[in-house]
């Protein structure tokens, strides 16, 4: 009987620690969520890529999968790139996949920042070939309802940085 006294608190303690990391996770995913829309704006790179800075860029946020998934698609550039990323939960963390269209899949690892308008991805892995790099970190950073920001970093062979910067506005 002393020994279930002690158990029952251990096991309790346990379950609220693990229901705090799904909450955060929760509320990231949710956050990501709130921005479900089509998406339009302008791309900055540092350091500056002639073929992406400064052109148009259309962003659509899908939530599918009975709310278990987002779907994100990005479109212009005057490029035929169409990238496109899943969020989703995996467990007690939020991920993201980003299908590339330099061939390859890497996964990372999301969490809102301090500000609470900022979700932050890092890197976890990537499968794929890394012949022309892979994407290596994401920011989305609501600003209110009708705007938000976008940063993302591709790592180029030989782990060179490119980060892509878009100030967004929600299509009409």
């Amino acid at each position: 009987m002393k020994s279930l006294r002690v158990l029952v608190p251990v096991v309790l303690l346990s379950l609220c620690a693990m229901a705090v990391a799904q909450s955060d996770a929760q509320k990231s995913f949710d956050k990501i969520k709130t921005l479900e829309g089509s998406w339009e704006g302008h791309v900055t790179t540092t350091p500056p890529h002639p073929d992406i800075d400064g052109k148009a860029i259309q962003v659509s946020l899908r939530v599918t999968s009975m709310g278990n998934a987002v779907v994100h698609e990005m479109t212009g550039m005057g490029r035929p790139d169409h990238p496109v990323t899943m969020v989703y939960l995996d467990g007690d963390r939020l991920v993201l996949t980003h299908y590339c269209d330099a061939g390859n899949r890497p996964r990372m690892a999301g969490k809102t920042l301090a500000d609470g308008k900022t979700v932050d991805f890092d890197f976890l892995d990537v499968s794929g070939s890394l012949q022309y790099g892979h994407m290596h970190h994401a920011d989305f950073t609501e600003i209110d309802a009708n705007h938000h920001t976008e940063d993302w970093t591709y790592m180029e062979p030989g782990d060179k940085p490119v980060r892509a910067h878009m100030e967004l506005q929600r299509a009409k």
